[in-house]
């Protein structure tokens, strides 16, 4: 009997699962469409309006004492206000909302208005340029209606999908279509290197920082970006996990300025045919580890140079931003379990989610007025310098942080290694603190930059 009664449970619960997720077929449910959804998941999106203050490009005859006597300071650069207009979705009922970091990340000023026409003022309190993700608070906001995140590694390709947002400013708009691909890497705009979901859903300038939902109403991810030549839609469009916003989520509400990312400590390439077949493999797959920091997370779990990555939590990875993605949705404090290829043999190895640390200190000091170049901020390198200015692994020395007006004016860029000063070794960043107040007539920066030597010579 006890068989009986379950065997009808589960029959009757099954019908139930699946009618929540089924393509309409009856009359009834087509002439419905997807109104209950998006009747459900529309007020929850936003639209955002950002004010962003730049500065014109300074004629450089303007920095002519000369020119600035003769023309008395007319023809500088002013200040102008461009307004920038997008998307956001509310992910908790106090206030919290998601949007692209171009939308609102220079923002000087920010006004969300809700569909329902109310207007709040917002502070971006997580910004993050590379992912394209900024989370924002809005003031004195709650009893907001808030999308689910779901489980974004459980998305398929064919789903049926709705972007919605506001596109050219015309008003909340909704637009389908299906999950057209997963794990598109490096294929968004500005400065974002993720793991991207790919939809053909019609997404429009102004649609940026919008919702992809499911059928059920869930948030999938946030639109982020096309491929277009027009400006307009081509049936290509990209949006950022959910599952990667649901960890910026996590760290703004814990208070973190900016958004940390655990560090690998190494460096990876992506599996073509040719390394494949060297390594005796089948297929191509996974990322190569061809270099490692000696305090590499990977490192201290037993990772070597010419292991292979190829899954991280499970899930495949076939490019180091894709490896990145995999560690950023797990955060820092977690442990991913990562598999190992070597030498034709597979095995399951638990990674550490760790910062780069900051060992040995990195000694930073910004250079003052009774310094050659005032303003330049230098640092010794350590993993936490490397990983912040994209640095070889195997970086040492004193490093440009920031070159400062005067710096780069002369010259220097950030990430620049300064080998000498006047022929003089810099080991410390007070060596360079002494060496540029102790100078002569003419200076000389002997540096690395790129894997290349170059010296700047200049009169101060």
């Amino acid at each position: 009997m006890t068989r009986i009664v379950i065997v009808l449970l589960a029959l009757l619960v099954a019908p139930m699962s699946l009618a929540q997720t089924k393509v309409p077929t009856t009359q009834s449910e087509i002439s419905m469409g997807f109104a209950p959804v998006v009747k459900r998941a529309a007020p929850a999106v936003v639209n955002i309006y950002a004010k962003i203050i730049t500065s014109g490009q300074p004629n450089p005859f303007f920095s002519d004492p000369f020119f600035q006597d003769f023309f008395g300071g007319f023809g500088a650069p002013q200040q102008r206000v461009q307004n920038s207009l997008g998307s956001g979705v509310i992910l908790s009922e106090d206030g919290y909302v998601v949007s692209n970091y171009h939308v609102v990340g220079m923002a000087s000023e920010i006004q969300v208005i809700t569909t329902d026409r109310r207007e709040f003022s917002a502070t971006v309190v997580l910004g993050d340029e590379e992912s394209d993700i900024a989370i924002l608070r809005l003031d004195e906001a709650k009893d907001l209606q808030a999308l689910s995140l779901r489980d974004s590694d459980q998305v398929e390709v064919g789903e049926l999908v709705l972007a919605i947002g506001n596109p050219f400013g015309v008003g909340q708009t909704v637009s389908s279509g299906i999950v057209s691909g997963l794990a598109r890497s490096g294929a968004a705009t500005g400065k974002a290197r993720g793991y991207f979901l790919q939809t053909d859903a019609p997404i429009n300038p102004g649609n940026s920082g919008g919702a992809l939902i499911d059928v059920n109403g869930d948030l999938i991810g946030i639109n982020t970006s096309i491929l277009s030549r027009s400006g307009g839609s081509n049936g290509i469009g990209f949006a950022i996990p959910a599952n990667l916003v649901r960890e910026f989520l996590r760290q703004a509400r814990e208070g973190n300025e900016y958004f940390v990312r655990p560090w690998a400590g190494i460096a990876g390439q992506p599996m073509n045919a040719d390394i494949a077949e060297s390594l005796g493999l089948a297929l191509p797959e996974g990322v190569v580890i061809s270099d490692m920091h000696t305090v590499s997370p990977l490192a201290q779990a037993g990772f070597s140079v010419g292991d292979v990555v190829t899954h991280v939590d499970g899930e495949p990875v076939n490019s180091p931003s894709e490896m990145m993605f995999r560690m950023s949705v797990t955060g820092i404090g977690g442990v991913s379990t990562m598999t190992r290829l070597r030498d034709g043999e597979r095995g399951e190895v638990s990674v550490a989610m760790i910062e780069a640390p900051d060992e040995p200190p990195a000694e930073d000091i910004k250079l003052d007025d009774q310094t050659v170049l005032p303003g330049l901020v230098v640092a010794r390198a350590n993993p936490a310098v490397i990983a912040y200015l994209g640095l070889p692994l195997s970086a040492k020395g004193v490093v440009v942080v920031d070159p400062g007006p005067y710096g780069a004016r002369a010259g220097l860029q950030h990430g620049d290694i300064v080998d000498g000063i006047n022929g003089e070794a810099m080991e410390t960043t007070e060596d360079i603190r002494q060496a540029l107040t102790e100078t002569g007539r003419w200076v000389r920066l002997d540096l690395q930059r790129r894997g290349q030597k170059l010296s700047l010579r200049f009169r101060q």
